[in-house]
Formats: C-alpha cells, structure tokens, sequence
C-alpha cells in the first residue's frame, strides 16, 4: 500500500494511538507539550506529527472541520497502522451549568450530520471506546479536573444551529454540540478500532455566546486557556492509563 492521497502518509509513518485536533495549528499546541516531536506530513487541513509523551510514542494529526473531512482522516490513519483515535477540539455548551473553558468527555453523539449516514442508518449508535473514554475520565480525576461526561451532538451546519435546534438538544440533555465525533467514532466502530473525546467548551449556545464573539480571536481567554488542559489529560490519558497488553 502507497501513501494514502489526502494525509500523505503509509505504513510505517504512524503510531498506534493518534490525538485529533481540527485545526491543524493545534497540531503544533498538543506537539508543544510532549517531549519530542517530528513532522510526518502536511496537505490541505491535514497536518501529522509524531511525538513522544512520558515514553509513549504517539501520533498527532488534524482532521479539519466536519465529519467529512474527519472521516478522511480517519480512513486513511486507521489503514495505515492508527487503531486508537481521541478527539481533542472545542465545543458549544448547550446546558446552562457548562462554563466557557469547562471540558466535555462524550459518551456518544447525536448524528445530525450527513457523513455518517454513507455508511449506516441513523439508527445506529455513534459511541466511543469505553476503555479509552473512561481513561480520559480518570486523567480527569487525578489532575483535579471537572470534566462533564455525557452525550454530545455533531452538526453540520455552524451557522444554522436555531433557537429551535438549541432548545430541543438542551430539552434532550445533550451537553454540548461539535463537528466531527459522530464520525470519528462511527467509523472506529465499524472498523473494531477504539475511539473517544474530549473538548472544550468555547461558547455556550443556550447562553447566547459563541466562540469568536469578540471579534478579536477564535477562542475566548479562558477558552484557550482550558485547550492547553484538555491537551494534558489526553496525553496523560494515552500515555498512562490505557492498558495495551492486548
């Protein structure tokens, strides 16, 4: 098998375990903490690195916004040797008691997307990894973290999410909406790979706030502070509480 089209990467570039950010910029973040890190690759949103954190080597690749695109990534990386996946993004809050820069844990996601219906009905369930979840989980605890665990939604349409829409994920008990885990872990699912998420939240949609409301960043100051911590408890999370003796 040749370099696959999109990630330009093949057997052999990759590690076993590999965080997915969105944004290729966050690539460099998450890189930023762990003890060593190389450049595999770059094209398009794509960008992958791989790292070295307390021993365990891992691989960090972007998978661009939405669950097409993640669904790209996650293709190509699980053809080529990827069989963990922990999705590292940002989050829109949709319960009142989730503060901007409080990290979410899901526990499955609402399939308000288009990718994932290629592949299988609505009906089935997009739900991560119970191990590599409950990991994040623990990374969580013994950091002194208050993490929300809990279902989340991924949409499609950023600028589309109504009042009405906002209402009925809140009546729902849905924590909060992004782009990309209902693929990521439908994918890992089909594929018997191991998948699971952790975001942070950056607006709060209930509230009427969104990320990048002051005009001056993407992610508001307490936000971007909570995306370096969410970084560490992935990492801590992959590199000590997984058990890979199978």
């Amino acid at each position: 098998m040749g370099k696959q089209p999109h990630l330009q990467v093949e057997t052999g570039d990759v590690h076993a375990v590999a965080l997915l950010p969105g944004d290729p910029g966050r690539v460099d973040r998450i890189a930023a903490q762990c003890d060593e890190s190389t450049t595999v690759a770059e094209n398009r949103e794509y960008k992958v690195v791989n790292a070295t954190y307390d021993g365990t080597d891992l691989t960090i690749a972007s998978t661009g916004i939405g669950c097409p695109s993640a669904a790209i990534a996650l293709e190509e990386l699980s053809r080529v040797g990827v069989e963990t996946f922990v999705r590292v993004g940002t989050t829109g809050a949709l319960q009142t008691d989730v503060e901007i820069g409080d990290m979410v844990v899901a526990t499955g996601a609402a399939k308000n997307e288009g990718t994932t219906k290629r592949y299988e009905p609505v009906e089935f369930p997009a739900v991560p990894d119970f191990a590599v979840t409950s990991a994040l989980v623990e990374a969580a605890e013994a950091n002194d973290e208050a993490v929300h665990v809990g279902p989340v939604a991924s949409d499609d349409a950023f600028y589309a999410e109504t009042e009405e829409y906002v209402a009925e994920w809140e009546d729902a008990g849905i924590l909060a909406v992004e782009m990309e885990a209902a693929a990521v872990f439908t994918l890992a699912r089909r594929k018997g790979l191991s998948a699971a998420a952790i975001c942070t939240a950056d607006g709060n949609l209930v509230k009427g706030t969104q990320k990048g409301a002051d005009g001056e960043s993407e992610l508001p100051p307490k936000a971007r502070n909570n995306v370096e911590r969410a970084i560490t408890l992935a990492l801590d999370a992959v590199a000590n509480r997984l058990d890979r003796s199978s």
